[in-house]
């Protein structure tokens, strides 16, 4: 059933990019869907925290389209189809997983992560584990692959009290180039101190691109509350003192919480 329903989906997406399809999906190119395809991947993540199922359907459905999408325009292209692309990620995982389609056996999780990126390596004939890490990637979501490429070959702290004191040494750090005025050394040890929170992120297992994101969205509603607050009184939020505003954000706070 769900071969029959992707097939139609296929077809639906040829017709749309056809002689006689729609104007704007003929005019898009891998490029220009690139936006999109990140909109929907932090779609389907607020979703998936918002435990909205409902949402979760139809935001998978749409991150799909966009595979689906892509690889219509390759295929337009002479690149490859969607069938190339199953077939390869199908391919993949049966060689990336010996231990399930094979006769390899891996102790543990961590075994078989470092199993899949040895492989990787040897693969894409690349030279550093690290290779395989987008250097378009989000700067925190980035500084958190890479840290977790390096413990995967024993590269890392041992406890997490570690990470807190490499914190407070980055925060004792990024004061004095504070208080020396130095904007690239503040730049440099505001970068440090980022790093080192990533660091204390993932040791206790906390992606930190999506607690950020969290943040924000959160941010994002307290804010509106207080504007909602301004535009009830008919002045320009502006006007208001910053106690005044204040006040309204911890009423939000308050009202989440009930």
């Amino acid at each position: 059933m769900a071969g029959k329903e992707f097939e139609r989906l296929v077809s639906i997406m040829e017709k749309l990019r056809g002689e006689n399809g729609c104007p704007w999906d003929r005019k898009q190119t891998l490029d220009s869907l690139v936006s999109y395809l990140l909109e929907e991947t932090y779609e389907v993540v607020d979703a998936i925290k918002n435990k909205d199922y409902a949402s979760l359907k139809e935001e998978l459905g749409d991150l799909l389209l966009q595979v689906v999408f892509q690889a219509q325009i390759a295929k337009e292209k002479g690149l490859f189809d969607i069938e190339d692309v199953i077939k390869g990620i199908n391919e993949k995982l049966i060689r990336r997983h010996p231990h399930v389609f094979g006769d390899k056996s891996f102790k543990d999780s961590d075994e078989v992560l470092l199993n899949w990126e040895t492989m990787k390596k040897e693969e894409k004939k690349k030279t550093s584990i690290l290779d395989g890490v987008p250097s378009h990637l989000p700067a925190l979501l980035r500084a958190y692959e890479l840290q977790e490429r390096a413990r995967r070959v024993g590269f890392d702290w041992e406890k997490t009290e570690e990470v807190m004191q490499k914190i407070e040494e980055e925060w004792r750090e990024f004061k004095e180039a504070y208080s020396e005025g130095d904007r690239d050394k503040m730049e440099e040890e505001l970068g440090d101190l980022l790093f080192a929170i990533v660091n204390l992120a993932r040791f206790i297992g906390v992606n930190p691109e999506i607690a950020l994101h969290s943040i924000n969205e959160k941010f994002r509603r307290r804010f509106l509350y207080i504007e909602n607050k301004a535009r009830e009184k008919n002045r320009p939020l502006s006007s208001f003192t910053l106690e005044e505003m204040e006040s309204w954000w911890e009423e939000a706070k308050r009202r989440e919480v009930l």
